[in-house]
């Protein structure tokens, strides 16, 4: 049997964004966060079918979209990568909501604005438009907050560590410069991978955050490594963890929202504040603390993120079962 899947592909300042247009699997009309079970146990074959080499690589992001069962929603979105079908992610939202308006996939009930139904919650979506064409788009992030400051770990080869543990849709340990992290600067993607690898198996054994209002979010799967900026006009540069082996090419939407609201809680950012990230390659997200929130008994805070994206081709994939690689493999 062979399955085709339309696709449109993008990227989000340098972070490629696959959204499937068409070929998902039907799912029952419940919450969004019932259907990413459902498609986790039931159809995970897919997102490894086109997220895993041969048809995609290590850093490779998705999304399907799907009616929203929010009333106040205009449609809902599963996230699938490399890593997994995450709760919400940033980069993948700003690329998806530029594909779905330029390609004519959704038709706002108010034009410039949107509002998505994800896992995390509701994502509200504003954007500029020109000709046809999406210039612009900022995304209004689920309630972010520390949820633990200053854990030390013990990493093989580098040593003891301080991190904070932070959410801004997914957890981050969030590494600053420190006696055993010196920063960025003279480190390959490569030695970024195998740092993060060793870190996260370190932090399993001491550190399992739940959210407060879904226990079906937990645990740290994400790394952000956090320094000086290059570009004078920035406020931060980071790179951001993912997978088994991938390295954002953006400054991440939810990695910028998690630094925001560890920067928050350590007070050193407040209400109002604004917040340019700079990725490795350079683009830049522009982050604003919108106002504070409760999240359980933590205070953090309500980011927003603006960025930009770029439709580059439409792709049809088959994937189909005489193929001994149909749904995908991964290279540890």
């Amino acid at each position: 049997m062979r399955n085709s899947f339309f696709c449109i592909d993008a990227h989000t300042c340098g972070n490629p964004v696959r959204l499937v247009a068409g070929g998902g699997p039907l799912l029952p009309h419940a919450p969004i966060s019932e259907r990413r079970e459902i498609f986790v146990r039931d159809h995970d074959r897919v997102r490894k079918a086109l997220m895993f080499e041969p048809r995609g690589h290590d850093i490779m992001s998705g999304a399907i979209i799907y009616p929203a069962y929010r009333e106040d929603c205009d449609f809902a979105v599963l996230f699938i990568e490399v890593s997994g079908c995450l709760p919400m992610c940033g980069a993948g939202t700003i690329g998806t909501v530029t594909a779905a308006i330029e390609e004519g996939l959704i038709k706002p009930r108010e034009p410039g604005r949107v509002a998505i139904e994800t896992p995390a919650g509701r994502v509200d979506v504003t954007y500029e438009e020109k000709a046809g064409y999406v210039e612009s788009v900022r995304l209004h992030n689920v309630a972010s907050y520390l949820h633990e400051a200053d854990v030390d770990v013990d990493v093989p080869g580098m040593g003891r560590l301080r991190v904070d543990i932070s959410y801004g849709g997914n957890y981050y340990a969030v590494i600053e410069p420190q006696d055993n992290w010196s920063g960025l600067d003279g480190m390959t993607a490569s030695d970024i991978v195998g740092c993060s690898q060793k870190l996260r198996s370190a932090l399993a054994d001491i550190c399992d955050p739940v959210h407060p209002d879904d226990p079906r979010i937990r645990g740290v799967h994400h790394a952000i490594w956090c320094d000086r900026p290059v570009n004078d006009t920035s406020d931060g540069r980071c790179a951001v963890f993912y997978g088994e082996k991938a390295i954002d090419r953006s400054p991440g939407g939810t990695g910028t929202s998690a630094r925001m609201a560890q920067l928050y809680g350590k007070g050193r950012l407040t209400v109002g504040s604004r917040y340019r990230h700079e990725s490795l390659i350079g683009t830049v997200f522009e982050g604003r603390v919108e106002a504070e929130a409760r999240i359980g008994p933590y205070s953090g805070i309500l980011p927003s993120i603006g960025g930009w994206a770029r439709v580059i081709g439409h792709n049809t994939i088959f994937v189909d079962d005489r193929d001994p690689l149909a749904h995908g493999f991964q290279i540890r």
